[in-house]
């Protein structure tokens, strides 16, 4: 009980001297120990490190989950170590919604039909976008919590101590350069004509009293010095280490974006199916390239037709079944053919069409009259219809 007691005061005590060392210092009365010029800008890098990691980390978070009672729960269920329950994302709530209203509509009225094809290509975006959330967490999120959780904490917890450690130091330094004038003040050799003997060897008692003192003060600031200067070799070291930190979130900033083009990739590839097959898709929903007619009088007997747009294809600018023939038998302009490197891989959806391999070379061409989204495609001695957005053209 009396060591802990002993302990207590002399924290205590300690904790006095910091405070009344960083008072003095706020009011200009005591010098403070300045850091090296490379010293302060570490702390700067970090802390600029610290404060945009957590602003792209925020706004990570929104992006992925842009409804903040899901992002409190979700952040509960982590600080509890429990695992947090699958989510249905707005595409598959959505791709449910029309599946449902297919279902009680009319699933054979082209209405019906058309829901449940599009309710399909949501379901398959939903997917996606869950494959994208998981992978992002995974590779950007994760490193960068893992960064501000783990090293910014021992970075922060270093950085208390020095500061510790220096209100030790310049307190050891103001404590002897009192002991110093208290000292030099009492050794001053009083007159004997004007002083009296007994206070002249209360003088030399002093004097010899304030010399321990002030050996006492230096014996502590070499203590003090020491502490500091290894205290602050310790955070230089951690400090340092942010320019791993910065390369370690290059490398997950790579990851996000690689994650983000698949996510989007994916998100296109299933919408151009999607239009395609609503395109050749039976029913009273055609494409059309025409303006639009102006609205008939209510009084007008004839029904309207509606239209959306869809990808037209090189097929409907021939008679049925003569198509196929017609693009066999057309020879390539003279000029005008050019290379183009596939970019995905394309499943033709018939015989018109070209399949294609990601990242192989064809030669490509247009025909007069062709809608601009197609173009003719050839690889040895197969030729077909290729979409234009599949196809980076080369020189």
């Amino acid at each position: 009980m009396d060591f802990n007691m002993k302990k207590l005061a002399s924290d205590a005590g300690i904790f006095f001297t910091r405070a009344v060392q960083f008072t003095e210092e706020k009011f200009g009365q005591a010098e403070k120990t300045e850091l090296d010029a490379n010293f302060e800008n570490l702390l700067a890098r970090a802390d600029s490190t610290k404060n945009w990691t957590e602003r792209i980390l925020r706004q990570t978070e929104v992006l992925l989950q842009p409804n903040p009672s899901a992002r409190v729960e979700e952040f509960l269920y982590e600080k509890l170590d429990r695992k947090v329950p699958s989510r249905v994302t707005n595409g598959e709530l959505l791709a449910q919604y029309m599946a449902e209203a297919a279902s009680e509509l009319g699933p054979t009225t082209p209405y019906g039909q058309t829901l449940i094809q599009v309710s399909e290509a949501e379901k398959r975006l939903g997917a996606a976008e869950r494959d994208f959330i998981h992978a992002a967490s995974i590779s950007f999120l994760t490193p960068l919590r893992n960064f501000l959780e783990g090293d910014w904490k021992t970075i922060s917890k270093e950085r208390r101590l020095l500061q510790n450690r220096r209100l030790d130091l310049d307190a050891c330094k103001a404590r002897l350069k009192k002991a110093k004038a208290a000292e030099a003040k009492a050794t001053t050799v009083p007159d004997f004509q004007e002083t009296r003997p007994r206070n002249y060897i209360l003088s030399a008692s002093a004097s010899a009293l304030w010399n321990d003192e002030v050996d006492k003060a230096e014996q502590e600031l070499r203590v003090a010095q020491t502490e500091f200067d290894r205290q602050a070799e310790v955070t230089r070291l951690l400090l340092e280490g942010i320019s791993s930190t910065h390369v370690n979130h290059l490398r997950c900033l790579h990851e996000f974006v690689k994650s983000q083009t698949t996510y989007y990739a994916q998100c296109y590839r299933h919408m151009l199916d999607l239009q395609k097959q609503l395109g050749r898709f039976p029913g009273t929903f055609v494409g059309t390239t025409e303006p639009a007619a102006p609205p008939l009088s209510s009084s007008s007997p004839t029904n309207t037709v509606a239209t959306m747009p869809v990808v037209p294809s090189v097929a409907s600018m021939a008679p049925p079944g003569e198509a196929a023939l017609c693009l066999e038998e057309v020879a390539p302009p003279a000029s005008g053919t050019r290379k183009a490197r596939v970019l995905y891989d394309y499943e033709a959806a018939d015989s018109s069409e070209l399949a294609l391999l990601a990242d192989e070379l064809i030669t490509v061409y247009s025909l007069p009259g062709m809608d601009p989204d197609w173009l003719i495609g050839e690889r040895g001695n197969k030729k077909g219809k290729v979409p234009v957005t599949y196809l980076e053209l080369l020189s």
